[in-house]
């Protein structure tokens, strides 16, 4: 492809209220072009599709015409979790390049499976992860890397919302009801679709903790899960980490007092990476983190960088690196990704079985 020519984008599945957030990187980048939209049910689309004012001629009612017709250089699924691997499936062999929604795969078999079709297929395989371009996570990585910290120790994660049906796509805010039967209607809440706040948010904080500890997994993950009665899938979970230099600690949260992106709620949302030599708050949204060092103990704000265009947001990013040729590293790699999911696979292991899981570095949760 020539730099001439805008990249041509597809927006597969609106199940995941992310679709809209995902068409509005699409319009604002400068050198992309929107050439389609589908889901299976066109009623999830066309409110969307209106919102934004485009015209619903980009609307496909079938994914073969989609791909066919539409000729995307890139799929940017937003589906069920679920639905990720029959999706890729169906959409890798076209020589498409795949961007997920978080999260990336109900299991690690699911994300296996996806990386060997997209592999075979010779296109790129990435995950999005909102957290990953906040600045102030960012920032906090940069002060990792220059040994601001010395040696990261502890990585300790608590991140959420209001819930999944409390806000649509491009994050319009609803009121809805908190009855289960309201709730366990939607597929968020739903376990074969991929439901519940620990698949949902603790890939968020596994990834994210795997890349700041520069690919280190835990040796062991002890998770506990909180299921309300009349639902079928978690709403908060804590999960407990060891690693050779002691213990993190990650925490999922639907219910949140605040929606964090409004009014940070308490506890707040974001990490606390403790170092040997210091250590760095980085709350989500935040202008700036915060820092401990041996040398200033006091906590000193630190204003956070100013992100070339590429470190934005997960479609900038994908389109940088393709252009470049560039690797496709951090949180959006499926290599780090499929880290985070080890994890993600133990802290379910374990808040079913109640037991301890330990991880192979080579395989999955035993």
């Amino acid at each position: 492809m020539t730099s001439e020519r805008p990249w041509r984008i597809a927006v597969i599945g609106f199940s995941h209220m992310h679709a809209g957030d995902q068409i509005r990187e699409v319009l604002e980048h400068p050198g992309s072009e929107l050439v389609g939209v589908w889901d299976e049910r066109r009623d999830r689309v066309e409110p969307v599709v209106a919102g934004f004012g485009l015209d619903d001629r980009l609307i496909f009612d079938d994914l073969a015409e989609l791909l066919e017709r539409g000729r995307p250089d890139v799929a940017v699924i937003c589906s069920t979790t679920a639905e990720h691997v029959d999706l890729v499936r169906r959409i890798a062999p076209h020589g498409v390049h795949v961007m997920l929604e978080k999260p990336f795969a109900t299991s690690l078999e699911a994300a296996d499976a996806m990386i060997k079709e997209t592999t075979a297929a010779g296109v790129a395989l990435t995950v999005n992860w909102p957290l990953a371009w906040y600045p102030s996570h960012r920032t906090a990585r940069r002060l990792i890397s220059t040994g601001a910290i010395g040696a990261v120790t502890e990585v300790h994660y608590y991140d959420g919302n209001r819930g999944p049906l409390n806000h649509t796509h491009d994050k319009v805010s609803v009121e809805v009801a908190d009855e289960p039967e309201a709730k366990s209607a939607t597929w968020w809440y739903s376990r074969q679709s991929g439901g519940g706040s620990l698949l949902d948010y603790l890939g968020y904080g596994a990834t994210l903790a795997t890349w700041f500890r520069d690919g280190e997994l835990p040796r062991s993950i002890q998770a506990a899960a909180h299921v309300p009665p009349g639902l079928e899938v978690d709403e908060q979970s804590v999960v407990i980490a060891r690693y050779d230099s002691g213990l993190s600690v990650l925490q999922t949260r639907w219910g949140t007092f605040t929606d964090p992106w409004v009014i940070q709620p308490f506890p707040r949302c974001g990490f606390v990476i403790v170092g040997s030599s210091g250590t760095i708050s980085s709350e989500d949204y935040a202008p700036a983190i915060q820092l401990q060092t041996r040398r200033e103990p006091r906590p000193t704000a630190v204003p956070v960088d100013d992100l070339p265009s590429a470190e934005r947001g997960g479609l900038a990013f994908l389109i940088d690196r393709l252009q470049t040729g560039a690797p496709i590293d951090g949180p959006s790699s499926w290599e780090l990704s499929r880290k985070g999911q080890q994890i993600v696979d133990a802290a379910v292991l374990s808040a079913t079985s109640g037991e301890i899981v330990t991880i192979d570095p080579g395989a999955g949760a035993r």
